[in-house]
C-alpha cells in the first residue's frame, strides 16, 4: 500500500533557501540536486520534482537573491523625498549593503554573473536591472535611472573583485555627476588601487 504523501506546502521555498546556502558555501560549482536535497533535508526526488533541471533551480535562487537588494532599496522611503540628496542617499545605501554580510553580497553577484554562461538566467538578471531602475525612475527619469544602476553595479563589482574598501564620497560625487551633469562639484581623488573605482558592466537592455 502506498504511503500517503505528506502535505508540505513550504518545501519548494525551503529547497530554494537550501540552494542559496549551498551556493554561498561552495559556489555555483558545488550546487547539485543532491547537495541541495541534503541541505534541505528532503528526498532527492523532491528537488527534481520542483526543479527539473539545475538551471530551473538557479533561476529560482537568483530571483530570490535579487529580491534582497530591491526590497532594501524600496524600503528607503527617504530616496523618494523630493528634497532629498539622492546621490548621497544612494552612496550611503551602497556602503551599508557592501558593509553587511559579505558572503550574501558575493553570492548575489555570482548568481547574477552566471547569466553570462547560462542563458536561462538572463531574463532574471534583466528583471533585477528593471526593478531597480523603476525605483530610481520615481525620482529622476528612466534613462538617468539606468545610468545610476550601471554606475552602482560597477562600483559594487569592483569592490568585490578587488577586495577593496568602498569609498562613499567618491561614489557620491560620481552619482551626482550623473544626476546633474555639468554641475560644479569637488573633484574626488581617484580611488587607490584595489578600491571601488567604478568600471561599470553594461546593464541588460
Amino acid at each position: 500500500m502506498a504511503r500517503p504523501r505528506r502535505h508540505d506546502p513550504g518545501r519548494r521555498e525551503r529547497i530554494v533557501d537550501a540552494a542559496l546556502r549551498v551556493a554561498g558555501r561552495s559556489g555555483i560549482a558545488g550546487l547539485s540536486h543532491r547537495t541541495v536535497a541534503a541541505e534541505a533535508d528532503v528526498p532527492l526526488g523532491s528537488t527534481t520534482y520542483h526543479f527539473a533541471s539545475l538551471d530551473e533551480l538557479l533561476v529560482a535562487a537568483l530571483r530570490k537573491a535579487n529580491e534582497n537588494f530591491g526590497r532594501q532599496l524600496r524600503e528607503r522611503s527617504a530616496l523618494l523625498g523630493p528634497g532629498a540628496d539622492l546621490a548621497a542617499l544612494l552612496a550611503r545605501f551602497l556602503g551599508e549593503w557592501l558593509g553587511g554580510e559579505r558572503t550574501g553580497v558575493e553570492l548575489e553577484y555570482e548568481l547574477y554573473l552566471a547569466a553570462l554562461r547560462r542563458p536561462a538566467l538572463r531574463p532574471v538578471a534583466a528583471e533585477w536591472t528593471e526593478a531597480v531602475t523603476a525605483v530610481l525612475a520615481r525620482r529622476t527619469d528612466p534613462v538617468t535611472a539606468r545610468a545610476l544602476v550601471a554606475l552602482m553595479d560597477g562600483v559594487c563589482l569592483q569592490v568585490l573583485l578587488a577586495d577593496g574598501e568602498y569609498d562613499e564620497e567618491y561614489a557620491r560625487v560620481m552619482l551626482g555627476r550623473i544626476l546633474a551633469p555639468g554641475a560644479p562639484d569637488e573633484a574626488p581623488k581617484p580611488p587607490a588601487p584595489g578600491s571601488s573605482e567604478p568600471t561599470a558592466r553594461p546593464t541588460d537592455t
